[in-house]
């Protein structure tokens, strides 16, 4: 059994984790940011895994359909995503990134990775690497309990 501190410890760093990357970002961007946080992890994942339907995005994030629909539409009207016919023959339209969502989410992600930059200016490449390992970890175990993987590169 762990110590009780050490599991309170990983609890307060990560709602200041929280709290820090929502200060960096505000409310939902950076101050120069181009994506709100909901379109930049959808971008993220239709990149990720190719064209997906509004039941695939569901399953994927474990989020109801009305949400992921208003999430969609926003995209789609700010041109960052499209709807496709499946690729694969399906009856289900599928969304796809846009060139436009690809470009605004390679700007978007060079923008968080300067600003991570600017944060670990002061760490070794060895103690980036090492928590770039634990976060993946973190996140993969919550992955698993919840039965959500997110696909990695």
């Amino acid at each position: 059994m762990r110590s009780f501190g050490a599991t309170h410890e990983v609890e307060y760093e990560q709602m200041l984790l929280s709290r820090y990357s929502s200060l960096m970002q505000g409310a939902g961007r950076r101050k120069d940011g181009l994506l709100e946080r909901s379109a930049y992890i959808l971008l993220s994942r239709i990149r990720l895994q190719g064209p997906m339907s509004i039941g695939e995005l569901s399953d994927a994030f474990g989020l109801d359909v009305s949400t992921l629909n208003r999430q969609t539409a926003a995209a789609m009207r700010a041109g960052l995503v499209e709807r496709i016919p499946d690729p694969d023959g399906g009856v289900a339209r599928k969304f796809r990134i846009t060139d436009e969502g690809a470009r605004v989410l390679d700007e978007e992600r060079e923008g968080i990775v300067r600003s991570l930059d600017e944060v670990m200016a002061g760490w070794s490449e060895e103690d980036i690497a090492a928590f770039a390992g634990y976060l993946k970890r973190f996140n993969t175990d919550i992955e698993r309990l919840g039965g959500r993987p997110w696909p990695r590169r």
